[in-house]
């Protein structure tokens, strides 16, 4: 009993000593490895001079007075929230790491965007599908959320806007740039429009631009204008002793209203109710999922599948612009999330062989689109209409259409052809039936030459041997061909100068009617920009 009491008084004794050492637990040592690193330097370097000397408690609890913390620094990422984000919107301010820019141009855009409510319901709707996304990236990039709100300034998150300079897409890129990024450009897809390859590219150029400026505003102020523009400002700044901020430099009016454009939208968004605003529920989860496709597959098909509307089944799949997806271009699509599921299983259920109703022929050689279509069985206007010709345009040799498939056709489209391919196109040549007076000693060979057309054509015209001679103001009858100029006002015509000007006295031609002839056609390569 006695041996009990020394041992329970021993064990009370030990404690005490622990207590008025400082000892800590294991969770109280946890705590303290979260301290300033200061904090710890110092302590270490005590226990090493003085190891009598007991180590100072580690402690959260600021010293000295207390004060408030604002609003603004709550909702600021330096202090962390208890809660989840209780919406997309929510998640968004959380992530604001951008200084904010205060002047009036800011406050001009705020009173543009509140004044048309409509408009910001439109966009914000439109947003909903892809928004989820862009901030995922963002944050797994530590970037600044505000960056999600940038679509709504290049393009109203519409995925199928193209500016008049042929930027395209929700983040408005331009073809060149698209390119040097890898967003594929193609006669069957446009990767510009693509929800997840154009947010990637993005990202990365914002991320290039702000590693080129250090400093968000010249980046996005180089997003718009060009890097070279932005650097070619700052120079002009430096040799004049200048600043060399966003807000100093000299630039065209559009991107002197860009980063105020966002900082307004992102007012609005920290703080919809003191500009009278309604933005529209985005719950904080995804809208979509991606599943992937090995087997060419036609879009309807791939909708009713899916179970959801082709318009819906295009907005989150807009840089598809043909009736078909290619799998080793497209190996992936997106859809609505509880859809996914579904078409994963309709898929495995389908039981036709063929999930495809459209190929890609490659053309062996230049020929009308009348030729072309007969080849495949079309009609003329439908294979204009799915391909995009223009009328009055020939399709070159090695380009790519989209045409029927055979019952018969198992293979599916290759990779190199569905990440290639190209449609090239060359004005048609229209000819126009005319009469010339031949000349002294004029011939079949004399007059094919100087018109620039072959012997064996004029002789036909005219009923007679390659070899024949025509009598002095004969007339002689040539399809002489038109020049096709293409343009925005559409197709025009005039007449093309075939023969030289040592034969114009004789040109005394008087026109009949006007016909496409076969066997003149021909002319110089133009590429038709698609529209």
């Amino acid at each position: 009993m006695k041996i009990l009491q020394i041992a329970c008084l021993t064990g009370a004794l030990w404690l005490t000593g622990c207590a008025t050492n400082g000892t800590t637990s294991a969770a109280d040592t946890e705590d303290a490895s979260t301290s300033t690193s200061t904090s710890t330097s110092a302590s270490a370097a005590t226990a090493i001079s003085d190891p009598a000397t007991p180590a100072p408690y580690n402690t959260d609890i600021p010293q000295g007075e207390l004060r408030p913390i604002t609003a603004t620094y709550t909702a600021s990422s330096q202090v962390a929230s208890l809660l989840p984000p209780a919406d997309l919107w929510d998640r968004i301010r959380r992530g604001f790491a951008m200084p904010d820019l205060e002047q009036d141009l800011v406050q001009d855009r705020e009173q543009w965007y509140v004044t048309r409510p409509d408009y910001i319901q439109r966009m914000t709707e439109r947003s909903s599908k892809y928004l989820f996304h862009i901030v995922e990236e963002l944050e797994r990039r530590n970037m600044p959320t505000e960056l999600a709100l940038l679509p709504y300034i290049e393009s109203a998150f519409n995925p199928q806007a193209v500016s008049s300079a042929k930027a395209a897409g929700m983040w408005q890129f331009m073809p060149a740039t698209g390119n040097y990024f890898d967003l594929k450009q193609n006669a069957f897809r446009d990767d510009r429009r693509d929800v997840l390859a154009s947010t990637r590219a993005a990202l990365d150029y914002l991320q290039k631009l702000h590693r080129m400026f250090g400093d968000w505003h010249l980046a996005l102020a180089a997003y718009n204008w060009g890097e070279g523009s932005v650097s070619r400002a700052i120079a002009r700044n430096q040799k004049a002793g200048l600043g060399i901020r966003y807000t100093d430099l000299n630039m065209p009016a559009e991107t002197r209203l860009y980063v105020p454009k966002l900082q307004a939208v992102k007012n609005i968004v920290s703080d919809p109710r003191s500009f009278r605003a309604e933005l529209p529920l985005i719950e904080n989860h995804p809208y979509f999922d991606t599943v992937d496709i090995n087997r060419d597959i036609d879009v309807t098909l791939a909708a009713k599948l899916a179970d959801v509307q082709v318009s819906d089944f295009k907005a989150l799949n807009p840089s598809l612009h043909k009736p078909v997806i290619f799998a080793a271009g497209t190996p992936h699509i997106l859809l609505p999330w509880d859809n996914a599921k579904v078409f994963e299983r309709n898929m495995q259920a389908h039981k036709e062989n063929q999930y495809a109703s459209w190929t890609v022929w490659t053309l062996p050689t230049t020929m009308s689109v009348a030729e072309a279509a007969q080849r495949v069985g079309m009609g003329e206007s439908d294979l204009r209409s799915i391909n995009n010709i223009p009328p009055h345009m020939l399709i070159k040799s090695g380009s790519a259409l989209i045409v029927p498939r055979s019952t018969t056709t198992r293979q599916d489209v290759t990779e190199h052809v569905a990440d290639n391919g190209q449609m090239a196109l060359t004005p048609e040549i229209i000819t126009r039936r005319t009469t010339v007076r031949a000349g002294k000693r004029d011939s079949v060979a004399s007059m094919a030459k100087r018109y620039r057309l072959s012997a064996t054509s004029v002789a036909s015209w005219n009923d007679t041997k390659t070899s024949a001679a025509f009598k002095t103001g004969q007339q002689v009858v040539l399809y002489l061909p038109m020049q096709v100029k293409t343009g925005s006002a559409g197709v025009r015509v005039r007449q093309a100068k075939t023969a030289s000007k040592k034969s114009a006295p004789q040109k005394t031609a008087r026109a009949s009617q006007r016909s496409s002839h076969p066997s003149s056609r021909g002319g110089a390569s133009k590429k038709v920009a698609k529209r």
